[in-house]
């Protein structure tokens, strides 16, 4: 898979590299033969003007936050296929890039937050789930409820899901109180049988999508190590309606809950 972090690491490495040889090198030998700055080679010229430029976006990208486009709709009906969301990369602690090393540490993943991390299966892959279950929880998942330590987490029943794919599959939407705000999640039918139990180990969370008959999530995988997160999504920036080929106006600049 293409790796956009390792290639902006090479370009800022390569650019930087030319940058300084100009400026403490090449500059003092163009001056002492009496070169004026429009015999600078083009590439040389070229890493100059973009260096500074791939820096800060590579700086933003790894510690302050990242853009992501949603490609499925495991998160629906709080995320939607096409949306493109940031994500708050210091949320967790600063990391460095491809490496993903936590240097800085900083908060840790809460019940409700929606977290991007990499796919325990394939690395290389970002994810993007809701945390249920944290450090010490037991998370039970059966008849379609939700059972953390114990106690079952309200959900209330808000009627037939209206929404993009809506019409294709049946869905029916609640309101779940995970939280003290709690969020909306979509079931096919209320007491699908099966289930799961889980006890969450020390520096793992566990995480469901909102679509939760339709998510591959960690009641088959297993759950998320700390080491593959990513940060903390809060805000969808931009949505590309695929069926009207427009933006959805409604959509941009919406919080995530």
């Amino acid at each position: 898979m293409f790796d956009f972090a390792l290639l902006l690491v090479i370009l800022t490495l390569a650019t930087g590299t030319v940058w300084a040889l100009d400026r403490w090198v090449w500059q003092a030998q163009r001056e002492a033969a009496g070169e004026d700055e429009t015999q600078v080679p083009g590439w040389v010229d070229f890493c100059r003007s973009f260096f500074p430029v791939i820096l800060i976006v590579l700086l933003l990208r790894s510690f302050v936050v990242e853009p992501f486009r949603i490609p499925s709709a495991s998160m629906m009906p709080t995320l939607y296929t096409g949306d493109f969301i940031l994500v708050n990369k210091f949320s967790y602690g600063l990391r460095l890039p491809v490496l993903n090393t936590r240097f800085v540490r900083g908060g840790d993943p809460q019940r409700g937050d929606v977290m991007v991390f990499r796919y325990p299966e394939n690395p290389g892959i970002d994810f993007i789930k809701r945390v249920v279950g944290v450090p010490g929880d037991e998370v039970a998942y059966r008849d379609s409820r939700l059972y953390i330590n114990g106690e079952a987490v309200p959900l209330e029943p808000l009627g037939p899901y209206k929404g993009p794919l809506g019409d294709i599959m049946p869905l029916q939407r609640y309101h779940e109180q995970l939280t003290e705000t709690g969020h909306d999640i979509l079931l096919s039918g209320p007491g699908r049988p099966g289930g799961v139990r889980f006890i969450v180990g020390e520096g793992e969370y566990f995480v469901m999508g909102d679509n939760r008959d339709n998510s591959d999530d960690s009641r088959r995988w297993g759950p998320v190590s700390e080491d593959l997160l990513v940060g903390r999504a809060f805000m969808i920036w931009m949505n590309w309606d695929s069926e009207r080929m427009r933006p959805a106006w409604e959509r941009i600049g919406n919080r995530i809950q």
